[in-house]
């Protein structure tokens, strides 16, 4: 009998030996993919950054060509035509980038894509802003980029989850392309203007929901890893909307 107790006391104590060190091994395994979650993420964001990086300096470097060049300025201003066909690459090329999964995932397809992309909206936008004077144009610049760092920082430091407002963002969207045809019939002073705030107002909360969804960790919906030229494509184009309603705030007081 006591050599039955003494195994059975031996039994279990080496089966609770076992236990906790396959239970260390489990949180050595989580830790470790814990690791290499954050470090893939890392690498996310900062491939993310750059890429946008390149598109916001390819779409200034349009912008200044095109303003500070008198006669390229004159014959768009005389050939308003030509934004057209901008238009239809960059539709088709967004449409493309967001319909199919493979087109956004797969390189160097997806910097193919994006690249189209962003030399369409850079055109596009050059265009458009040969409508406005030079130093509304920097004055639009200097107010979009201190908007968009401070809506970047608030995006990483808040613990409130904007991801989970896609829902409400996708219906806020639409009404206001809604309001946006309003404008084009009765184009007024004060309605432009109330039109172009909520626009700021609108993309600078979508530029947040876009950030959160890009950094993953806490959040309750993130992107993949392998979506980063997606995410690049949605920060820019946030970027892009918050300057040009900017823009329009700033000059809708000009005669």
């Amino acid at each position: 009998m006591p050599n039955d107790n003494w195994n059975n006391g031996f039994g279990q104590a080496h089966s609770e030996y076992i236990n906790a060190a396959n239970l260390n091994d489990m949180e050595t395994q989580c830790k470790r993919l814990l690791f290499d979650d954050h470090c893939i993420r890392k690498n996310f964001i900062r491939k993310v950054y750059l890429i946008l990086m390149s598109q916001l300096l390819m779409t200034l470097a349009f912008i200044t060509i095109f303003l500070f060049n008198e006669t390229l300025r004159a014959f768009v201003v005389q050939n308003p035509v030509i934004v057209w066909p901008a238009i239809c690459v960059l539709l088709v090329t967004m449409l493309i980038m967001s319909c199919c999964d493979e087109v956004r995932r797969q390189t160097p397809l997806n910097y193919i894509f994006l690249a189209i992309f962003t030399l369409a909206q850079s055109l596009l936008l050059a265009i458009v802003t040969c409508q406005f004077d030079a130093i509304e144009i920097l004055l639009a610049v200097g107010v979009t980029a201190a908007i968009c760092l401070t809506l970047s920082l608030y995006a990483w430091q808040t613990k409130y989850d904007f991801t989970t407002m896609g829902g409400l963002l996708l219906i806020s969207l639409v009404v206001f392309i809604i309001f946006g045809l309003f404008t084009l019939f009765w184009p007024l002073r004060p309605l432009l203007m109330v039109y172009s705030s909520l626009g700021a107002l609108l993309f600078g909360i979508y530029m947040i929901y876009d950030t959160q969804l890009m950094m993953g960790g806490h959040h309750k919906y993130s992107l993949s890893p392998e979506e980063y030229v997606f995410a690049a494509l949605n920060l820019y184009l946030d970027i892009i909307n918050i300057f040009m309603h900017i823009l329009y705030v700033i000059t809708s007081g000009r005669s």
